[in-house]
């Protein structure tokens, strides 16, 4: 998934950044509401980390901002009011789930997750097409009952695959869920991550290559 992480104190946006990606999410950050507008109005973000108390435009006026564009991203607010008012008056704004500081990060990276599923059509919890098994809670690919470990790039793409139900998937749709906004879109970061995979998947090839279009599970 791609996600924002909306954060005034660097090192705790940096810290929930660096945990999110290593449960194979694709993440940029931003220290002010402002830069989160600027951020919103440019990607397409599965779920929005977002805190509450944000220099130049408050963390309210962005979730509010966010909901009236009608975007289809999940909020997560986070605050130091742990008050059952202050958490009434986030949910009222247009978040859909609330988190108090200090949190765990375990517990935010699971409710992240429960959100991206809530932000997209109705999918499984486990994926599974021609004869791949990708779990997104344990991070955990099989193939035919063979474990494949992959990378977590490569586990991202292979979920936006699987995702897509047999539909092809251009390049440019999983550069943008796979990787964060410092990602060159003239890399060929997608294709060589595509073949890994392939490769990794074994014999007979799953991942198929439309010419000009992108790339695809049949």
């Amino acid at each position: 998934m791609r996600v924002l992480v909306v954060e005034d104190e660097r090192m705790l946006a940096d810290a929930i950044a660096e945990w999110l990606r290593e449960e194979t999410h694709a993440v940029d950050t931003a220290h002010d509401g402002e830069a989160a507008l600027e951020r919103l109005a440019v990607n397409d973000y599965d779920v929005v980390v977002l805190d509450r108390d944000l220099p130049l435009v408050h963390g309210d006026d962005v979730c509010r901002e966010l909901v009236e564009s009608e975007s289809t991203a999940r909020v997560l607010m986070l605050t130091a009011a742990a008050e059952i008012g202050d958490r009434v008056t986030g949910l009222s704004l247009g978040a859909d789930d609330y988190l108090s500081k200090p949190f765990a990060f375990p517990e935010l990276a699971a409710r992240v997750l429960a959100l991206g599923r809530r932000s997209r059509p109705a999918a499984p919890p486990v994926l599974r097409r021609a004869g791949i098994t990708l779990d997104p809670a344990r991070r955990e690919v099989f193939r035919n009952g063979r474990y494949v470990p992959l990378s977590k790039k490569e586990f991202a793409v292979l979920a936006e695959l699987l995702l897509a139900d047999g539909a092809v998937v251009p390049a440019e749709h999983l550069l943008e869920k796979a990787w964060d906004e410092h990602a060159d879109p003239f890399t060929s970061a997608v294709r060589l991550t595509i073949l890994k995979l392939r490769r990794k998947l074994g014999e007979p090839p799953v991942v198929e290559t439309v010419p000009g279009v992108g790339y695809q599970i049949p």
